[in-house]
């Protein structure tokens, strides 16, 4: 039986809700309710059953969750103890921010200090990420708290590592670009751009705490194609100060008074962890801190 389905169903029983299931597992709702039917068709009786709030497990269902966690807990231990032995490499998760900025500079600190590692580098929003340390396939994931924040399960660790300020990214030629710090006030009128949901959201709020607003005139596809309409002149962008050192030289960012922030957090399973797992944690807290400044 494909072990994903057992997943799935584990995700809904602790969610209580198809539909929650499906954004976190990153599925379509529809999708999600044809893996527990098909489940349901393979062991021949109900699984869950749904009450006015969303959907729990029938007694049978309780049952089959119960063996479940106890069957993909060992199987995630036998995929790491595999991946273990042939000396796998160490599977790093990030948003496309943190790729760009900390995750390379504290894998380089880590191969100076303990020497060369196979490793692999996955971008991807939080969410997903988050979903990837707990099915396995990461071994370690750096991601940030932006809405809709973070996913709660007590098979992850997370640990904090500290804030970030968001900064505007303006063109050279910006009138405010030579500008330190900027209320958002001044920039009323601007197009801005944005190809992230939770930047989105942080800026929205900033701009309707201070009574302006901050409309997103050109969505942008990615990072690199948010940051190429900046420099370009089309408009001006909300992105992490983290980001900063790593920006194109076309590019110059201002400060905001009282700027949004979110929170960078590292994400680990909470079971045997990659042998490279906790220096690289060191490592991540000293580029957060170096690059933060």
């Amino acid at each position: 039986m494909d072990l994903t389905l057992w997943r799935t169903f584990v995700t809904v029983c602790r969610l209580g809700s198809l539909s929650a299931a499906a954004a976190e597992l990153h599925h379509t709702q529809s999708a999600v309710s044809r893996q527990i039917a098909g489940l349901e068709r393979h062991l021949g009786v109900p699984l869950l059953e749904r009450h006015a709030r969303g959907v729990r497990p029938t007694p049978a269902g309780e049952v089959f969750r119960h063996h479940a966690l106890v069957t993909l807990t060992e199987a995630d231990r036998a995929l790491r103890a595999v991946r273990e032995a042939g000396d796998g490499p160490l599977r790093i998760g990030a948003t496309p921010s943190l790729a760009a900025g900390i995750v390379p500079e504290a894998v380089r600190a880590l191969l100076t200090s303990t020497g060369p590692v196979r490793w692999t580098l996955l971008p991807g929003p939080s969410a997903h990420l988050h979903h990837r340390v707990l099915t396995g396939d990461l071994d370690v994931a750096v991601v940030t708290d932006a809405p809709p924040g973070l996913p709660h399960d007590p098979q992850v660790e997370r640990r904090f590592l500290g804030l970030d300020d968001m900064v505007v990214a303006l063109p050279l030629d910006h009138p405010l670009a030579a500008r330190r710090v900027v209320p958002i006030e001044a920039l009323a009128g601007q197009t801005w751009t944005e190809d992230d949901d939770g930047s989105a959201a942080l800026l929205h709020q900033h701009a309707a705490r201070a009574g302006t607003a901050a409309p997103i005139a050109l969505p942008a596809a990615d990072l690199p194609g948010k940051l190429a309409l900046v420099a370009t002149g089309h408009a001006i962008a909300l992105i992490p100060g983290i980001l900063t050192r790593a920006l194109r030289p076309d590019i110059v960012t201002v400060r905001l008074v009282d700027p949004p922030t979110r929170g960078i957090h590292v994400l680990v399973p909470r079971r045997t962890p990659h042998p490279r797992t906790a220096p690289l944690l060191d490592r991540l807290t000293a580029a957060f801190n170096s690059l933060s400044r």
